[in-house]
C-alpha cells in the first residue's frame, strides 16, 4: 500500500541544521547506521560533533583510528568505556586483519547501551563502498537498543545500471524493487528500497525512529533528485516521518530536511 501524505521541504539554505540535530538525537541516543553512500562518514562526523560519543560495530568495519581519539581493543567494552577517557572512543573486540576490525554481537552492544554508554554510533551492515544496497538475509545486525536507525543510499545511484558496479547486493534491490538486472536505476527504485520492510526497514527496533539519509547531492540537480527519493519514502510508509538530504563531505553537511507537516 502507498500511503499519501503531504510534505514540507526545509530548505537549509538560510537554516543549517547539524547533523545530530536533524537525525533527533540527544546524550542517551542510539544510533545504527546501514544501507550504503555514507554510513561510516555519518558515523565519525557524528562522533566528531556530539560530546562524549563511542563508535562501534557489529558487523567488520575498517581500522578507524584517525577518525577517533583512540580505539579500544577488549572483549569487555563496558569496563574500557568506563576506564577510558578520551572521546570520542572507539570500541572493537578483534582486529580481524590489517585493515579491518570485526564487530561485537548486537547484544554486547545492547549491554553497552544498558550501562549508559552513550551517545553510541554502530555501524551495523556493509555495503563493499558502492553506492546503494539492499539487506541479505542475516542483514542488518541492529541491536535492540537503537534509538535511531539511519538506512543510507547515495542520490548518486540514480541514473546508474543495477549492477555490482554501483549496488551491493543488486539481485536484492531487485527483487524489492522490480527493476531488471542492468536496467537504470530511478528515484521510485530508491525510495522502494528505503521504504520497504525488507530494505531500510528491516530490523529496526519498534520503538526506533528512522530517519533516511540520502546522501552525495552535491549539485542542484542531485539535490531535487533526493527531493524526490525523499517524498517517494514518505508517500511509501508511515513509519518515516523525516527525510534528510546531505552532502557529508562539506561543512554544511544538511542540504535540507522533507518531512510531514
Amino acid at each position: 500500500m502507498v500511503f499519501k501524505r503531504p510534505e514540507r521541504v526545509v530548505s537549509c539554505v538560510n537554516e543549517t541544521p547539524t547533523l545530530p540535530d536533524a537525525l533527533g538525537l540527544d546524550a542517551d541516543a542510539v544510533l545504527a547506521a546501514v544501507g550504503a553512500g555514507g554510513k561510516k562518514t555519518t558515523l565519525y562526523r557524528l562522533a566528531r560533533e556530539v560530546s562524549d560519543a563511542v563508535v562501534t560495530a557489529t558487523v567488520r568495519i575498517p581500522i578507524f583510528d584517525d577518525e577517533v581519539e583512540r580505539v579500544v581493543v577488549t572483549d569487555d567494552p563496558v569496563a574500557a568505556a568506563r576506564e577510558t577517557e578520551p572521546r570520542p572512543l572507539g570500541l572493537v573486540p578483534e582486529r580481524e586483519r590489517e585493515d579491518r576490525y570485526l564487530g561485537y554481537d548486537r547484544a554486547v552492544v545492547d549491554e553497552l547501551a544498558a550501562a549508559g554508554v552513550t551517545p553510541l554510533f554502530v555501524k551495523a551492515d556493509g555495503a563493499r563502498n558502492r553506492l546503494f544496497k539492499a539487506p541479505a538475509e542475516e542483514e542488518p545486525q541492529i541491536p535492540d537498543a537503537a534509538t535511531v536507525v539511519t538506512p543510507l543510499a547515495s542520490v548518486r545511484a540514480v541514473g546508474e545500471p543495477l549492477s555490482e558496479a554501483a549496488v551491493h547486493r543488486p539481485e536484492r534491490v531487485a527483487a524489492l524493487s522490480g527493476l531488471e538486472p542492468d536496467a537504470e536505476i530511478r528515484p521510485e527504485d530508491v525510495a522502494a528500497v528505503l521504504a520497504h520492510e525488507s530494505g531500510g526497514l528491516k530490523g529496526v527496533p519498534e520503538s526506533a525512529s528512522v530517519v533516511p539519509i540520502l546522501n552525495m547531492a552535491d549539485t542542484p540537480d542531485l539535490e531535487e533528485t533526493a527531493r524526490e527519493i525523499a517524498r517517494g519514502v514518505l508517500d511509501r510508509t508511515t513509519r518515516v516521518s523525516r527525510v534528510l538530504v546531505t552532502r557529508l563531505n562539506r561543512p554544511d553537511a544538511v542540504v535540507a530536511v522533507v518531512d510531514r507537516d
